[in-house]
């Protein structure tokens, strides 16, 4: 399958350096992430779920670029991708201008010291047979020349960084709370020293007093060791505390892009406004309308045609149904795909709650 090109509309990484003059560290241009189905006596390729479909963004060194979106729609794929733990259908990823796709076995490995992950599951992330020490050093076995003696210094220091203990590095997984786990795999995520960590929901599985520890702890981390986040979330309100930059995705699309104050308080797209919609306000007197959507998410095995999200969109017209909107750039780094905020005028695209057939939700 070719990688579909973008028309000169659409946004590209070289205008956004022009205007803002920082260095972008990882640049996604057409991404596409195919799986397929397969069927039949012989197991042969039936159809293919369409999970990553011509996605672009970049991130700029040193910041936390936040991506939202429903179960499905393709984030975690986006990271695993990203660092080819999974193998593209299409598209480019450059890092520190370096096409990971395009390097050989000896290249990927050198290139993996720099990018690391920290999984969504602090507790099958861990091999349960393995002392955390290890797990944390395994890295430095493979990457690096250190001793035995140096590697446990690594392991030392980077356990102390996340608030535990040296004597921690001799216990097995099953012996600590799912917050220290993900501490564990935030010490082993730093432990090479990387410049590009992908954040696969790390703080999901904890309840929130541990949440805000752990973002915390990566928050402190990154300013003493200039990491740079992918940070994959659901929780609108820790993307919001936490991100510089976030970034929409519907059913494979990336819909909207944007600095966090000007989403927060802009959202041209609306589905961006329908999930903001959804944030808890801490008020229990507080009554407002929430914007519900109808129907469900369509299957990524036969998206539907033109913007994918018309299925379910209030304000979709015929144009929707029929052509797919280009992310393009419509106000200082606002990056929306909607025919809507392309055709219409400011404030077409915004869903007045109170013309849906929507009821009136408190905050609970």
């Amino acid at each position: 399958m070719a990688r579909r090109k973008q028309e000169s509309e659409v946004a590209t990484p070289e205008r956004v350096v022009h205007k803002t003059e920082k260095k972008i560290l990882l640049d996604v241009q057409n991404l596409v992430k195919y799986f397929p189905v397969r069927s039949g006596l012989l197991q042969r390729v039936s159809a293919w779920v369409k999970a990553v479909d011509d996605v672009s963004f970049h991130i700029y060194s040193g910041e936390t670029f936040g991506l939202v979106g429903e179960s499905g729609c393709g984030k975690t794929t986006v990271g695993r991708t990203i660092l080819r733990l999974l193998p593209s259908t299409s598209g480019d990823v450059v890092f520190n201008d370096k096409n990971i796709f395009d390097l050989n076995s000896q290249d990927l490995k050198r290139m993996r010291r720099e990018m690391q992950i920290i999984f969504q599951d602090p507790f099958s992330s861990l091999d349960p047979r393995m002392p955390v020490g290890e797990s944390i050093s395994e890295g430095l076995r493979v990457h690096t020349d250190k001793n035995s003696q140096e590697r446990y210094d690594v392991v030392v220091e980077m356990l102390t960084r996340v608030g535990m203990r040296a004597d921690h590095a001799r216990r097995y997984p099953h012996e600590f709370s799912g917050g220290q786990r993900q501490r564990i795999g935030i010490a082993r995520a730093l432990a090479l020293r990387p410049k590009f960590i992908v954040c696969d929901e790390p703080v999901s599985a904890l309840d929130v007093s541990i949440q805000a520890q752990v973002l915390n702890i990566l928050r402190d981390l990154q300013q003493e060791f200039g990491l740079t986040y992918l940070f994959i979330a659901h929780n609108l309100s820790v993307v919001e505390h936490f991100s510089d930059r976030v970034g929409v995705m519907y059913l494979g699309k990336m819909v909207e892009v944007a600095d966090r104050d000007e989403l927060y308080a802009n959202p041209l797209h609306p589905y961006t406004q329908a999930l903001m919609s959804a944030i808890p306000v801490p008020d229990p007197t507080l009554n407002r309308q929430r914007i519900l959507l109808e129907g469900d998410v369509p299957s990524p095995l036969r998206p539907p045609s033109g913007c994918r999200f018309h299925t379910r969109c209030p304000l979709a017209y015929e144009k929707c149904t029929l052509e797919e909107p280009p992310l393009k750039d419509y106000n200082e780094e606002h990056y929306v795909a909607c025919w809507l905020v392309e055709d219409g005028e400011p404030g077409d695209s915004k869903i007045d709650p109170a013309a849906l057939p929507a009821t009136t939700v408190p905050d609970f």
